[in-house]
């Protein structure tokens, strides 16, 4: 799911999402209750009419971006105190407000609100986050007041497999819509985070969906699908883009290297989008260096397209039972 912060991936216009296979754009309740208000998207026909989107939508909860503001934030069992990063007035995000905005949204998504626990933490602090994540659940359960919002539980346990286990398992006994992976892509090393997911995801229900929050890299999706995950969220291929950086078969390319500055072939004569189609290397090269707002939006359509190629192909090869033969070198 490409991500659409403030109601827009950023540099991309609805229609040219639509051409790069994107199905469902994920949205930020934190950031649109700042700006412009749920009030006003609601005023604008709710957030599918207001950005022109007419796919589904998810949005997250507002738990990560507390989590961002760990400077400006207070936490206690009632809800999460900050001062808002735009003019300093003091906001109070609880688990009833934070589905309150949601249900105001109107994205066909929601999440819970969560604590996520920063890496690294101590057993102690991550535990009190994962028990306080469950009882916020709860309240999120019973103020939920729409049936066309499809409202998912997140997991968290940090790094620690046991607490991982008992909240998947006692999360996966509400029978909820669907379910999500939380608390990872917050700075443990790689290795930790694929135990997390290998440990985690089998436990959900496999006939619901299981979403990996915030990872969209080839080898971490490769690695959660294989463990039985269904969706992935990540700002890597816009924010990649407005650092001129191209993903090209898995591999990052920095399109400021003096060797793409006399290369007239596409970034990948394999990809079907509108800036392979269109424009070479050089003159996406010759962009990046005038800091030309074009490089970004052709970047940025590239890079979106790229990881759904992938996860298209990695959708056909499992009902083909070909995923491993095909994709297994992702996993070592």
């Amino acid at each position: 799911m490409p991500v659409g912060t403030l109601a827009n991936v950023k540099t991309v216009t609805p229609a040219q999402l639509r051409d790069t296979g994107a199905q469902m754009v994920l949205s930020n309740t934190y950031h649109l209750h700042l700006q412009p208000g749920e009030a006003i998207v609601a005023g604008g026909g709710g957030l599918h009419k207001f950005m022109g989107w007419n796919g589904p939508m998810l949005t997250d909860s507002g738990g990560f971006q507390v989590f961002s503001l760990s400077e400006m934030r207070k936490i206690t069992e009632e809800g999460v105190t900050f001062r808002s990063p735009h003019d300093g007035q003091i906001i109070k995000l609880t688990p009833e407000r934070s589905i309150e905005i949601q249900n105001t949204l109107g994205a066909d998504v929601i999440m819970a609100f969560d604590e996520c626990p920063p890496y690294p933490a101590t057993r102690q602090e991550v535990e009190a986050a994962t028990e306080r994540t469950y009882r916020w659940l709860e309240r999120c359960i019973v103020a939920h007041q729409r049936s066309d919002q499809a409202l998912f539980g997140i997991v968290q346990g940090g790094v620690y497999l046991d607490l991982r286990s008992q909240a998947a398992v006692a999360l996966a006994k509400l029978n909820l819509p669907g379910y999500a992976i939380g608390g990872v892509s917050v700075g443990e090393p790689p290795e930790l985070m694929a135990q997390i997911v290998q440990t985690t995801a089998p436990l959900l229900p496999p006939e619901k969906p299981r979403y990996l929050m915030g990872v969209g890299t080839y080898k971490e999706m490769a690695i959660a699908i294989a463990s039985g995950v269904d969706l992935f969220d990540c700002v890597i291929p816009t924010r990649w883009a407005r650092h001129g950086t191209a993903i090209v078969q898995g591999e990052r390319w920095n399109l400021k290297n003096a060797k793409f500055r006399e290369d007239f072939t596409p970034l990948d004569e394999t990809c079907p989008c509108y800036a392979c189609q269109n424009f070479s290397r050089a003159y996406i090269s010759h962009l990046v260096r005038s800091q030309e707002i074009l490089a970004y939006t052709l970047l940025s359509i590239h890079n979106i397209t790229e990881l759904i190629r992938f996860t298209q192909r990695i959708r056909e090869a499992i009902l083909s039972d070909r995923f491993y033969s095909e994709f297994g070198h992702w996993l070592e």
